[in-house]
């Protein structure tokens, strides 16, 4: 079965590991970039604006393929074991989308000279991917788990 509004095979479920790998991953970035931006605001704003290009193909077609998504597919999880369970990758999904507003408000900043408005979204970049990478708790899934459960509601 393909998606053939993209040509790319459609998917059921995919490896929870995959987005927290991602998560590592964008923690370094975001951390590397607010280590730069003090010294070089203008190194930080293409690490943020990588970091948003990520997120927009993650928010797009979702995190699996992404750079890093496609790296934790081939490289990574053949040496795994199987995982227990697939997840949705809506979830993922929205929370990559979540991401790039954050990524692009703090390539702004960065770009600018608006210097604390990029450390701020960049540290707040960090905290979540922090929480996904440490903890496997994804703040942005569970605010669109929390979203579905109060459109269900209401209706």
């Amino acid at each position: 079965m393909t998606d053939t509004a993209v040509n790319r095979p459609a998917v059921t479920g995919i490896d929870p590991r995959g987005p927290r790998f991602t998560a590592s991953v964008t923690l370094a970035i975001f951390v590397l970039a607010l280590l730069l931006s003090g010294p070089s605001p203008e190194a930080a704003a293409v690490l943020t604006g990588v970091q948003a290009l990520f997120f927009a193909v993650g928010a797009g077609l979702g995190v699996q393929w992404t750079p890093t998504g496609l790296l934790f597919r081939s490289v990574i999880r053949p040496r795994l074991t199987p995982p227990a369970d697939l997840e949705d990758p809506t979830p993922p999904r929205f929370a990559q989308a979540v991401g790039l507003v954050f990524a692009v408000v703090a390539t702004i900043g960065f770009a600018t000279g608006a210097v604390v408005l990029g450390q701020v979204f960049a540290g707040f970049a960090v905290v979540a991917a922090f929480l996904n990478a440490v903890f496997a708790f994804c703040l942005g899934c569970e605010m669109y788990l929390l979203g579905l459960r109060l459109t269900r509601r209401t209706a």
